[in-house]
């Protein structure tokens, strides 16, 4: 038994001095907030990175969708997952839309695009999917129905960072995508999010939205909100994304290594990986039923190892924010995924203890 707790996940975090040496510049500076330079380096290395157009950082994931809803001006329906963190929702109900829940494909955990046209009515705007646990969506049917129906598609993209589709970052798909740099994250500020656009006069407009609605002439153009990160935050971006392609490498043999050492085992299953390139944010496993995961969740607890149960309940059941909408496969999933533990510099041998955890645990 490990000597410590083995939580879900731990932050990807540079070595503390050269955050403190980025700190130190911010305290010289005397710049805090209001677009700093440390914020607009952020945006500028992070895009590189990913190879996308632009990125306007944000305080959290959350104001990213809250803002990409406001950027398109959307008022009325708007189909998305239950299979979700219950932001996801949040951000629409803030802005004045009403959730649409689309039942979810029962391998990839994703939207299920064969099922979002029988939602659409007069008074849909858009379809905001999520890329469940990093993986892509069924993006290119997606866009097919937008463009069909007229509607804005949004990506809950908050996992996704680092995940590619077709060469590109996922991130640039959709008009808008909203992700985010929680302290949980593959790249993290802490706290912190960011929106992506392909379109420029979007991408404007989210900028403005970020610090009030104002333009570069301090004028207020447009309703707003404060969405700014600070300089402190960005400086912990900025150190951890030195280490961005080694902490996606990191994650990445460690999945496999989970992968390797389970798919063997009788009434286990997997997340499938259908489209593009995923992060590995997280190992999803699918019991056969919830009691299979709670054995397995109780005997891991016992040994000081503590899975997550990444998304329950499904969020259409949230009966005292919303009205109940019965959706079959996204409750069954929900209740049947357990996240185990994945983080950079997760030792090999807790990997390899986890594993054989489960594998000894009677199903």
């Amino acid at each position: 038994m490990p000597d410590k707790p083995i939580y879900v996940t731990q932050p990807s975090l540079a070595p503390l001095e050269e955050y403190v040496e980025l700190l130190k510049g911010v305290w010289n500076s005397g710049i805090l907030t209001h677009n700093g330079p440390l914020v607009q380096q952020l945006e500028k290395d992070l895009a590189t990175k990913l190879g996308i157009q632009n990125f306007v950082a944000v305080t959290n994931g959350t104001i990213a969708l809250q803002m990409a809803i406001k950027a398109l001006e959307l008022k009325g329906e708007i189909i998305t997952t239950p299979f979700t963190w219950i932001a996801t929702v949040s951000a629409i109900k803030w802005e004045g839309c009403t959730p649409v829940f689309c039942d979810i494909e029962p391998d990839t955990f994703n939207i299920d695009p064969t099922k979002i046209e029988e939602l659409i009515t007069e008074n849909t705007v858009a379809i905001m999917p999520v890329h469940v646990f990093g993986n892509p969506c069924d993006v290119d049917a997606i866009d097919v129905i937008a463009k069909k129906h007229n509607l804005k598609v949004i990506y809950d993209a908050a996992h996704a960072i680092g995940s590619t589709y077709k060469g590109k970052s996922i991130l640039e798909f959709g008009d808008i995508s909203a992700t985010s740099l929680h302290a949980t994250k593959l790249l993290n500020t802490g706290e912190g999010g960011g929106c992506v656009t392909t379109n420029k006069e979007l991408h404007e407009k989210l900028k403005r939205i970020r610090f009030f609605g104002h333009n570069e002439d301090k004028d207020v153009v447009e309703d707003g909100c404060n969405g700014k990160m600070t300089e402190i935050h960005a400086a912990l971006g900025l150190a951890n994304l030195k280490y961005y392609d080694a902490v996606l490498a990191d994650r990445k043999y460690k999945y496999n290594l989970y992968k390797e050492k389970l798919q063997s085992v009788e009434g286990l299953g997997f997340q499938s990986l259908k489209i593009g390139k995923p992060n590995y944010s997280y190992f999803p496993v699918l019991f056969r039923s919830e009691q299979d995961l709670l054995s397995v969740d109780e005997h891991l607890k016992q040994n000081n190892v503590y899975p997550r149960r990444y998304f329950w309940p499904s969020v259409n059941t949230y009966k005292r924010i919303l009205e109940y909408e019965r959706k079959d496969v996204s409750e069954d999933i929900a209740s049947r995924v357990l996240c185990l533990p994945l983080f950079y510099k997760e030792a090999v041998e807790d990997v390899l203890f986890i594993a054989e955890l489960i594998r000894n645990t009677k199903l």
